[in-house]
């Protein structure tokens, strides 16, 4: 599955829930989905700048954003899930299971 349909559909979902609960899980899903979406608008723009001849700026741009990625997963997504389970008390099997049941 991963192969055939990339991230979006394999692990968007789980990272999802597993991050911030089962509760509004199809929303914040969903939301990822809105980001991929607004996200491929981008796709006209860096072929406008190509078009000129220079796929530089368009390979700097994609490593920015990257990079950008990367910092937020590190400084942002790292930190909000370390106190999503540290509030459940993560690390146990009954706190395993609450996260399931969330």
């Amino acid at each position: 599955m991963f192969f055939a349909w990339g991230e979006i559909y394999s692990l968007f979902p789980s990272t999802v829930t597993d991050t911030y609960g089962a509760t509004y899980a199809t929303t914040n899903t969903g939301f990822m989905y809105t980001a991929k979406g607004t996200a491929s608008l981008l796709v006209p723009f860096t072929s406008l700048i190509a078009a000129k001849g220079n796929w530089h700026p368009v390979f700097m741009m994609a490593a920015a954003m990257a990079i950008i990625a990367g910092l937020m997963a590190v400084f942002v997504l790292k930190p909000m899930r370390a106190a999503y389970t540290s509030r459940l008390g993560a690390g146990s099997v009954d706190a395993m299971a609450k996260l399931a049941t969330r």
